[in-house]
């Protein structure tokens, strides 16, 4: 196996389980609504549900729409995922664990969309002025980590984007040398 394809499984296959056993702990412990003050003023366990995306984005929509837009998107957004996987060139692991980040955090939202019509909710993080951003879990994190390290990756390397994967010897390989 090479490195590049243990980084892309290793991270899917460490933020899957991790998201699907902290929800798991949520809805065993805490009641819905229920919460537990962890750092008093700045974090608390709440469980919630959102049957939206991010920011409760379409949680009003018919549930029959919504679960079909969700499940679709999320689908089509992991075909995504594996495409951009199999465009790295093979030294590219810090993508690849990037992309598995993200994959694990998408199938652990999926899990909880298709089990339960909405995404368990419970990591609750206050701000300044008593503002509270908006509940999320394992899965959110990961995939915001995961497009963030891709974005530091492309600002820090410089490296533009190419349409296939370089081959030692190739004119593109090459060129970069």
């Amino acid at each position: 196996m090479s490195p590049k394809t243990f980084a892309f499984f290793l991270s899917a296959l460490i933020v899957f389980p991790l998201d699907q056993a902290t929800k798991h702990w949520i809805v065993s412990k805490l009641a819905y609504a229920q919460r537990i003050e962890v750092i008093p003023g700045l974090f608390d366990l709440t469980h919630v549900r959102n049957p939206g995306g991010a920011f409760s984005f379409f949680a009003d929509a018919p549930e029959e729409q919504r679960l079909v837009f969700f499940i679709g998107t999320t689908v089509l957004a992991i075909g995504l995922l594996i495409v951009f996987y199999t465009k790295l060139r093979a030294d590219e692991t810090l993508s690849a664990t990037a992309l598995g980040v993200v994959l694990g955090g998408a199938l652990g939202n999926l899990t909880d969309r298709i089990r339960f019509g909405e995404v368990v909710d419970f990591l609750d993080v206050h701000l300044w002025g008593g503002y509270t951003w908006p509940t999320f879990n394992v899965a959110d994190s990961a995939i915001v980590t995961g497009v963030v390290l891709l974005i530091l990756e492309v600002f820090l390397t410089g490296e533009e984007a190419t349409d296939e994967p370089d081959e030692p010897g190739s004119a593109t390989a090459a060129h970069r040398g």
